[in-house]
């Protein structure tokens, strides 16, 4: 008897001390999550007004527009971090939706592009991300390749997947050659993920904090040049390549 008391007791034990190490492990990484990198003022990047928000979407509404971006953010980067971005494209009539995302890494949160797109189909949309963010939007691109007209990478690569590569989904990639997370190696090594048919494009002295306006990341390598000139390289780049896309009809689902 005393046998199965004592067995009893270690059992009830055991099963409490994994249960506070489960309980602990999962608060550390929920307080891992919310310690974010938040959008810095640069005067190379100015925001000149404020973004709307709506039910947990920071969108920028060109007022005409027929085409529109939904932007996943990297992991754990606040979605104001790509209000400049999001503003400029505004201005080549591009709406620009950016998502909050479950616990800041849209990994979590592949399907989220789909509460703007149902809610809002005279525009074609397309599917970008940065970082995480663009591995989130290749996975969606994989799933749902009858409801966005291209994907966009943005110093990131996509996963192994069962669609998208053998597509024939018009995909830009755009990365930079001092980015020390999604680095030019990975990038080419990624690359067989991507239908033959995807853009390359490179910045020369781009890095990967230089996709949104949130000052230095860990890991990353120092940029040749500034904030400002990056983010306008990348706008350029897309404008330039969704207006090719429109003009030989590829992103016509």
């Amino acid at each position: 008897m005393m046998k199965k008391l004592l067995n009893k007791k270690i059992l009830i034990i055991t099963l409490s001390s994994l249960g506070i190490l489960v309980v602990l492990g999962l608060s550390l990484f929920f307080m891992w999550s919310q310690d974010t990198y938040s959008a810095i003022d640069s005067s190379e990047a100015v925001i000149e007004e404020d973004t709307q928000v709506e039910d947990g979407w920071y969108i920028n509404r060109a007022e005409h527009a027929d085409k529109g971006i939904i932007l996943y953010p990297g992991a754990k980067v606040e979605p104001e971090a790509y209000a400049y971005l999001a503003q400029e494209l505004v201005k080549h009539n591009i709406t620009v939706a950016i998502p909050s995302v479950r616990l800041n890494l849209p990994i979590l949160d592949v399907s989220k592009a789909n509460e703007v797109i149902e809610e809002e189909k005279e525009i074609e949309w397309y599917i970008a991300g940065h970082s995480m963010g663009g591995a989130a939007a290749a996975m969606y691109a994989d799933q749902n390749m009858d409801s966005i007209n291209g994907l966009i990478l943005l110093g990131a690569y996509a996963a192994e997947n069962d669609v998208l590569r053998d597509s024939e989904l018009p995909v830009l990639s755009i990365s930079g050659t001092e980015d020390g997370l999604s680095t030019p190696e990975k990038i080419e090594e990624y690359s067989a993920y991507l239908p033959g048919i995807t853009d390359f494009v490179e910045i020369p002295g781009g890095n990967h904090a230089y996709f949104g306006v949130y000052g230095s990341q860990s890991g990353d390598k120092e940029a040749q040049i500034t904030v400002g000139e990056q983010q306008d390289i990348i706008v350029d780049t897309i404008v330039d390549w969704m207006e090719d896309v429109s003009v030989t009809g590829e992103g016509d689902k």
